[in-house]
């Protein structure tokens, strides 16, 4: 789960990161109150999406009075902000965050991030910020940091000393770092993080070191441990296909193809979108239903996957371990009763009670394409996607 730059920067303040001053605000009017609120002569307005990338797209202005505050708001409330990382529907602004503008000595590069080749959090650091990782790694790889954390330890000080010598930060202020990376590793480790970024952090004129701007990304398995964190998801930054899924206990990755694929088990979905493409398509979306496939989850999965226009053909594939095949096979038939779609579905059940399972799916006398192995499925589909597809194209070229 993502969370925005000012709660971001709320919850790494409480760990003792230091940030600049700032204030949220919800219309154009808010906004040029809150900046005479703080007081000062120049405010950053930043507008609150799950993306990176906003200063480029024009999701960060620098303003020096009242009427700029508001110009620039009215540029942002309501629109789409496009950026590298949105794609091209982009991200909607609801909310802005004024901040206090800084008089800026250097910028470096920060992040947490977890690596599973070495299975420590990893921090990754370069004098060269207000860059994407990516750019800085490909321009100047020589300036990038890395240090693992020993779980058994936590980070040290002299650890956080060795970053900070390695980054260049003058004596008088190592401190400063040392305070501010403990506190980004506490605030990772404490709420079950994947990811703390902060790009860039800055070293002021007046000598502080800030977090200028700060991302977080949080473990969605976790989040029952920590209701605070939970609280704070912006559905409005969410793709809805995949918000929709999470509240019904589905788990759901919307994709550009045109195949729905509804799958029991992470692995054997992500193989059932390779063997797609291998046979020539492409998956509208990642859907793991779980191991409980009763015939209500596969109602709400197959409601999930025709909500998305561009699906045009759908493979179930379904492997009984814990589950039954009659069970599944009984859910797939009630769902498509229930809820009939108009596109070709290709059913592929392999485990317990598989042959039972095919005679439900047989007898059925709905149009379903059955596959025993999951190879014989994706040419299915693929095959099945065409043939509607040229068949959709030559009625439309008649009418």
């Amino acid at each position: 789960m993502d969370i925005h730059e000012y709660q971001a920067k709320e919850i790494l303040s409480k760990f003792g990161v230091e940030v600049p001053v700032g204030a949220l605000a919800y219309s154009p009017e808010q906004a040029a109150y809150r900046a005479r609120e703080m007081g000062g002569e120049k405010w950053i307005v930043k507008a609150q999406v799950h993306a990176g990338g906003r200063g480029k797209a024009g999701g960060v202005k620098l303003c020096d009075c009242d009427s700029a505050i508001q110009q620039a708001c009215e540029g942002m409330f309501g629109q789409k902000l496009v950026t590298h990382q949105t794609g091209p529907a982009g991200k909607g602004i609801y909310r802005v965050y004024v901040e206090a503008a800084v008089a800026i000595d250097r910028e470096i590069y920060l992040g947490f991030v977890l690596d599973r080749s070495s299975q420590r959090v990893m921090i990754v650091a370069s004098a060269e910020g207000g860059m994407e990782i990516e750019d800085i790694s490909a321009s100047k790889p020589e300036s990038i940091v890395r240090s693992t954390v020993e779980p058994a330890v936590g980070l040290r000080e002299f650890q956080a000393r060795e970053i900070a010598f390695a980054l260049g930060i003058e004596p008088a202020l190592v401190q400063q770092m040392v305070r501010t990376l403990q506190g980004c590793y506490r605030a990772f480790l404490e709420l079950d993080a994947t990811m703390v970024e902060i790009n860039p952090l800055v070293v002021t004129a007046d000598k502080r070191i800030l977090a200028l701007d700060a991302k977080m990304t949080f473990d969605d398995n976790a989040l029952f441990r920590h209701p605070q964190i939970s609280e704070l998801r912006d559905k409005s930054q969410e793709d809805q296909r995949e918000s929709r899924a999470a509240d019904r206990g589905l788990s759901y990755v919307g994709l550009d193809g045109n195949i729905g694929c509804i799958v029991n088990g992470a692995g054997l979905a992500m193989a059932t979108m390779d063997t797609i493409k291998l046979a020539g398509g492409e998956p509208a979306n990642f859907l793991d239903i779980g191991g409980g496939a009763t015939p209500d989850r596969v109602a709400k999965a197959f409601r999930l996957v025709m909500s998305d226009s561009n699906v045009q053909a759908i493979l179930v594939n379904i492997f009984a371990g814990i589950n039954r095949c009659d069970w599944v096979a009984e859910g797939v038939v009630q769902a498509l009763r229930d809820n009939p779609v108009e596109v070709p579905v290709i059913v592929r059940l392999s485990g317990t009670n598989v042959k039972e399972g095919q005679k439900i799916l047989a007898k059925s006398g709905l149009p379903i394409i059955r596959a025993t192995t999951l190879m014989e499925a994706a040419e299915r589909v693929v095959s099945a996607w065409k043939s509607d597809l040229n068949q959709n194209t030559s009625l439309r070229a008649a009418k």
